[in-house]
C-alpha cells in the first residue's frame, strides 16, 4: 500500500507528464491522444511507474517503444516542472494500461454467456420447507 507522500507526487507527476505529453513532446505521439492513466511511486521516490492509454490504438506498441527511446529527454523535462518540489527526479518507466481493454474483453465473454431459464418445478421446491 503506499504512503500518502507517495500518493501524492505520483499524482504530481502524473499531472505533470500529462502537460509535457501535451505541451513539450507531440512529436512522440505520433498523431495519438496519450493519457496517464495511473503513476506508482516506490517508496523512496526513486521510481516513478507510469502507465499509459492511447487513442486511437493504432501502433500503441510502437507508440511506445518511441516514448521509452525518449525517457531521459521526458525525465529532463519533468525535472524542469519539479525541482522545487522534489529533491531528487525519480527515473521513469512506461507502461501499456490494458484496463480498458481487459474490460471490454470481459464484457464481450459476459454478452456471449447463455444461460437457460430456471424451470418451474425446481423454483416450487425452494418456496417448500
Amino acid at each position: 500500500m503506499e504512503s500518502k507522500r507517495q500518493q501524492k507526487v505520483g499524482r504530481q507527476i502524473q499531472k505533470d507528464l500529462g502537460e509535457i505529453f501535451q505541451k513539450d513532446a507531440p512529436h512522440l505521439a505520433n498523431g495519438s491522444f496519450i493519457t496517464i492513466t495511473a503513476v506508482r511511486v516506490t517508496p523512496d521516490l526513486g521510481i516513478a511507474r507510469a502507465y499509459l492509454s492511447f487513442l486511437p490504438d493504432k501502433n500503441k506498441e510502437e507508440i511506445l517503444k518511441g516514448i521509452q527511446q525518449n525517457t531521459k529527454f521526458i525525465r529532463q523535462k519533468l525535472g524542469d516542472r519539479v525541482r522545487h518540489q522534489l529533491r531528487i527526479v525519480p527515473h521513469l518507466q512506461f507502461y501499456l494500461d490494458d484496463t480498458a481493454e481487459y474490460a471490454s474483453k470481459m464484457d464481450q465473454l459476459f454478452s456471449d454467456l447463455v444461460i437457460p431459464p430456471a424451470d418451474p418445478e425446481d423454483e416450487q421446491d425452494d418456496t417448500q420447507p
